[in-house]
């Protein structure tokens, strides 16, 4: 028998950092929307410091790609969360998993709308170490890898993860969130700014999504504190 998960915590901080982050993720916006020139020329000099590096390192290019296109690639994110998906729907905890699914889905879709409404061109190289396709803005890359996680971290602790688990978890998180948006800028396919809006779109989805299962937990719990029936967390 697995242990059941912990009752979710309060709300409010969930939601505060969620509005905190989207408040982040709205000054970036429009920042990049209006083509700022500070941020834009902070992006080129990122940029152009970065690839004129890649261009000397083919080493460290190819070990950056093996990284930006399997291990934190974002079909690998989703995999990794369907896994987790179908073993919380295994183990009875479906109003969990439908939560995370929809919660992975609804950040594609705002990845890909803000794509799609920003139309930023990506950084354009007479010499690229590599290439990518489709609008630069958010980093898709970057925010599914910060959704992911982040969604991850949250299952550990309403699973009560011991502190080893917990720690060495977080440690990977940032280091999984961190590295691929290095990689992107380094192989010139993405703006400081892209990675900057990525993992602060990604950190508004997850805090939002985590507040609206607690609220929605607690509203629905049944007298005296017991499961909701439906093998979910006893709230």
């Amino acid at each position: 028998m697995h242990s059941p998960p912990r009752p979710p915590r309060a709300r409010v901080p969930f939601l505060l950092t969620g509005l905190v982050c989207a408040a982040l993720s709205l000054v970036v916006l429009v920042l990049v929307a209006l083509a700022w020139s500070p941020l834009m020329s902070l992006d080129t000099a990122v940029a152009e410091a970065l690839h004129r590096r890649a261009v000397t390192e083919p080493g460290l290019v190819h070990a950056n790609r093996v990284l930006t296109d399997w291990v934190w690639d974002p079909w690998t994110m989703r995999v990794l969360t369907a896994a987790v998906v179908i073993t919380l729907w295994w183990r009875g905890s479906r109003l969990l998993a439908g939560w995370v699914a929809a919660t992975s889905l609804f950040a594609t879709l705002v990845q890909q709308g803000l794509k799609a409404a920003v139309g930023r061109e990506r950084p354009r190289w007479v010499d690229p170490v590599d290439s990518a396709h489709y609008a630069a803005f958010p980093s898709g890359h970057v925010m599914t890898a910060a959704v992911t996680c982040g969604l991850l971290l949250w299952l550990l602790r309403l699973h009560g993860a011991q502190a080893p688990l917990w720690w060495g978890s977080l440690a990977l998180a940032v280091i999984s969130v961190a590295g691929v948006a290095y990689t992107r800028v380094y192989l010139g396919v993405h703006w400081l700014s892209d990675v900057v809006g990525g993992v602060v779109l990604g950190a508004t989805v997850v805090a939002l999504s985590v507040a609206g299962y607690t609220g929605y937990a607690r509203r629905t719990r049944p007298a005296g504190g017991g499961g909701d029936g439906d093998g979910d967390a006893p709230l």
